[in-house]
């Protein structure tokens, strides 16, 4: 999930300038971030008719791939460099600080939102009950195997991860494993793929209970006791964790950049349409009923619970399709100097902008995606109701990513000072 926060490059002395060239800025990585959380924003909000048509219809790969890959990306540059630079404890430490960062975000977003959909339930405007969509009645209601302040705790200790609160957690446990690869990134990059493979592998489920083995992941709702029916974190960290450290293995130089060939692009291309027939939209736009049948039985090798591999090769497949697409350091997404060129540098400005404040765009479009479906409820959903309010949400996070981006410029202390 893309919520590092990479050290921004600061202009360098005049002398040193002329006596260097001028480094351009690699902006493929916050384009991307960027597109994400748009999409996420669209993914959150019920009943948004542009959930059928984003890019996770057409394959087994959606937006959180690309948002978990992005932040292996980040977190290679903005962790990284510390534990070169300070060393493994204090990177550490740098890692420690961020999970502490992440965590009252995902309170902070947990709460707000839980208020927000019990004051819009309590309206009685619509008959919909907005908590309940979300399955929040251990926190409203008592129950058996529950109590209100027990639940409380359950939360703040993340034993109960509700529905759509899950990115976060999975993020924090994913962080709590980098120091480790650090040092098996330093011993050997075989050890660290050989320990991020095993890793995957104890986290499919299916694969595990046919072996008879323990299968890795938390539990969501712990009062449920633990059987069949136990509730698991949706994002599982361990299976996640593959697709995050390969992030971060290729900005760390620790895997070598694939070079542009036709043979590559073409089998890239071949796995990518291979897969539009079997994704959502083969199913449900061309009738393919035996897809359906194919996806009800190999729901493991597609879980999104767990990273099923077929998601894996897919998202790597697109990802070098967009890396060739974009050009070296993204000059081919770059603005020119036409009007539409410049239309487009306005366009792309924005996406950067997004895709720089990740964490504190991300835990608006979650609140706003869900005020959004209200609004949605209130006003109907034909076309033009439903892009304005789409466009309302991608307006709040605009302005969310400035407003942040303002804020990190401590714009209250003199100039000059630290």
């Amino acid at each position: 999930m893309t919520f590092a926060d990479p050290t921004q490059s600061t202009a360098a002395p005049v002398a040193a300038a002329s006596a260097s060239p001028v480094r351009v800025r690699d902006i493929r990585l916050d384009f991307f971030r960027g597109l994400a959380m748009f999409i996420i924003l669209f993914a959150h909000t019920p009943g948004n008719f542009l959930t059928s048509w984003i890019p996770a219809r057409f394959g087994f790969s959606d937006a959180t791939e690309i948002f978990v890959f992005c932040s292996g990306m980040a977190s290679a540059i903005a962790f990284g460099a510390t534990f070169d630079r300070a060393g493994w404890a204090l990177g550490t430490a740098r890692v420690a600080y961020r999970i502490w960062q992440v965590y009252w975000a995902h309170i902070g977003l947990f709460f707000a939102t839980a208020a927000m959909l019990a004051y819009l339930t309590n309206l009685d405007i619509t008959t919909r009950n907005y908590w309940g969509q979300l399955n929040l009645w251990m926190l409203f209601v008592e129950g058996e195997h529950w109590s209100n302040p027990d639940i409380l705790f359950r939360f703040m200790t993340l034993q109960w991860v509700p529905n759509l609160f899950d990115i976060l957690p999975m993020y924090m446990v994913i962080l709590a494993m980098m120091p480790i690869v650090i040092l098996l990134g330093r011993a050997h990059i075989g050890l660290l793929a050989a320990a991020s493979f095993i890793l995957w592998f104890f986290a499919q489920r299916k694969f595990m209970e046919s072996l008879g083995l323990p299968y890795l992941n938390f539990t969501a709702e712990p009062w449920v006791g633990n059987d069949d029916w136990q509730r698991r974190w949706f994002l599982n960290p361990f299976g996640w964790q593959l697709v995050f450290f390969t992030g971060f293995a290729f900005m760390r130089g620790w895997i070598p950049k694939p070079p542009v060939t036709p043979l590559l692009i073409g089998i890239a291309a071949f796995i990518v349409l291979a897969n539009v027939p079997l994704s959502n939209i083969g199913v449900r736009e061309f009738g393919f009923d035996w897809a359906r049948d194919w996806r009800a039985d190999n729901r493991q090798w597609i879980s999104k619970t767990d990273f099923g591999l077929l998601r894996y090769v897919q998202f790597l497949a697109l990802a070098y399709l967009c890396w060739v697409i974009a050009g070296d350091k993204g000059n081919r997404i770059r603005a020119g100097a036409s009007v539409l060129g410049q239309l487009w540098g306005r366009i792309l400005r924005i996406i950067l902008k997004v895709g720089q404040q990740s964490l504190a765009v991300f835990v608006v479009s979650i609140f706003v995606a869900r005020f959004n479906g209200f609004a949605m409820d209130m006003l109907g959903r034909d076309t033009g109701t439903s892009l304005a309010v789409n466009a309302f949400g991608c307006g709040c996070l605009i302005l969310t990513a400035y407003l942040a981006g303002w804020f990190k410029t401590t714009p209250w202390k003199p100039k000059g000072t630290s």
